[in-house]
């Protein structure tokens, strides 16, 4: 059986929020523009004191995104975690904040606010020079060549994850394809062996994966923020201790490849920089692959006609596992892949913070304000997508393209110079898994389920995702 404490807290969190959002709260402007610039207010109200409105938008994002967007448009303030926080809703906006081309918005800051503690000194947690320095060097661990030899590693442990699986009802996939994916970075990325100290890994890799969620960001003995600070000690003392030896060695996990990596011009990492980007690195890779293969299964799933044409598209390639060029000839794997990232974006936010007066569409925009732009909900917007909650991967086919109506309708990823390094490589990692998939199991959910989804990364299963899974 599925474990259900995860869904009776979702349903408590829901009505919680169903209560708070009633409180009355009357508009505010978030500051007044400078006399005439010409620039509006942002409108928006905190909420109930303290907490604002976070429970809501933790509970049910999309629900109280478009309330929000109803009543104050695209660029609107909202209180949460004890502070204002502007959030924005369209392309136009979103673009504007990720090219960033005055300079004003810190990914660092904004960053360092939500998953600082844990994730400290990762890519996305630094800023303009710095940040274009650690990325000409990261990029060496993501050519071409790194990524097939990360797929020849990560394959046989796919093979022989998914193929032990116990078919049989209630098959709780959420919670499979975790562990499945926990192992692969522990091996993959950090170049541990399974065993103790790779099981001693995989738990302090994901406390502080949910140290970086927790809504209580007190250091409270045994709380969700304390065991994640754990975690991240834990993931820092391996790494420091192992470092001289990945660098004098040959290995090809990531994390070998990171302590030797060294561009044209003769840059290289730290110790301390190679521990920072490792901790990060697994993070990303890890918790949005988990997400992404485990909402698309989802989907295909409650539409079986689009899994029986995925799987044929798989038996006409004629391999049981994925090279690094198949993935581009499995078209209609591709769009539901796409079409996955759009309704359930396993990076649901994009942060930053204004570190001057500036201004986002013509809205003042404070400096020292945290701004999200929510990924997760714009993507199911009406506003930008036909049909916005029916999944229909053929909107990205090139016949109707809905993706292409603004360059940041569609932004999974990211955008600008933050725009995801391990793109690539995650949608290698769910295409290959779903792949394997496809050729071994036909699955299904009950008619009329619909997965309970928190808060987490991005939208993620609070149920473990139980399906009925059958071999071929």
């Amino acid at each position: 059986m599925v474990p259900r404490r995860a869904v009776l807290n979702h349903r408590i969190q829901g009505r919680a929020a169903g209560v708070l959002e009633r409180y009355p709260s009357a508009p505010r402007a978030l500051a007044a523009p400078p006399p005439g610039s010409g620039l509006k207010p942002v409108m928006g109200d905190y909420g109930p004191p303290g907490i604002g409105h976070i429970v809501s938008m933790l509970a049910d994002p999309l629900t109280f995104s478009r309330r929000r967007m109803r009543r104050y448009g695209p660029v609107q303030w909202t209180g949460g975690f004890g502070r204002r926080i502007v959030g924005v809703s369209s392309p136009e906006a979103v673009e504007e904040l990720v090219l960033d081309r005055k300079h004003v918005f810190s990914a660092q800051q904004g960053y360092e606010f939500l998953i600082g503690p844990f994730f400290r000194g990762g890519i996305l947690l630094r800023d303009f020079d710095e940040h274009s320095y650690h990325r000409r060097i990261l990029q060496q661990a993501f050519t071409r060549p790194r990524l097939i030899g990360y797929l020849d590693l990560t394959t046989p442990r796919i093979v022989r994850a998914v193929d032990g699986w116990r078919p049989g009802r209630d098959f709780p996939l959420y919670d499979h394809v975790k562990q499945l994916l926990l192992e692969q970075a522990t091996v993959v990325f950090a170049g541990a062996e399974l065993g103790p100290e790779g099981t001693r890994l995989a738990h302090a890799f994901e406390d502080a994966v949910r140290g970086g969620q927790a809504a209580i960001r007190t250091n409270m003995p045994g709380g969700v923020w304390n065991r994640g600070l754990r975690g991240r000690q834990t993931l820092e003392e391996y790494f420091r201790r192992e470092v001289p030896a990945k660098r004098a060695g040959e290995g090809d996990d990531l994390f070998s490849v990171l302590c030797r990596a060294t561009t044209e011009d003769g840059e290289s990492f730290s110790d301390a920089d190679i521990v920072d980007h490792m901790i990060f690195t697994m993070m990303a890779a890890h918790d949005t692959s988990t997400n992404a293969i485990s909402m698309l299964a989802y989907e295909l799933a409650r539409h079986p006609q689009w899994q029986e044409r995925l799987r044929e598209e798989s038996r006409a390639l004629g391999k049981s596992t994925l090279d690094y060029g198949d993935a581009d000839r499995l078209i209609g794997l591709d769009m539901a892949f796409r079409e996955t990232l759009r309704m359930y974006a396993p990076v649901g936010q994009i942060v930053r913070q204004a570190i001057s007066d500036t201004e986002i569409c013509g809205y003042f925009i404070p400096a020292g304000t945290l701004i999200i732009a929510g990924a997760f909900t714009m993507m199911r917007a009406e506003q930008n997508w036909h049909d916005p909650d029916v999944f229909d991967p053929e909107r990205f086919d090139p016949q109707r393209a809905e993706d292409k109506s603004h360059r940041y309708a569609w932004p999974p990823f990211g955008g600008g110079a933050h725009k995801c390094i391990g793109r690539y490589f995650g949608g290698m990692t769910v295409k290959a898994v779903l792949h394997r998939m496809l050729l071994e199991y036909r699955w299904s959910v009950p008619a009329g389920y619909e997965v309970p989804l928190v808060a987490g990364t991005g939208p993620k299963p609070a149920d473990g995702l139980p399906i009925h899974l059958q071999r071929l």
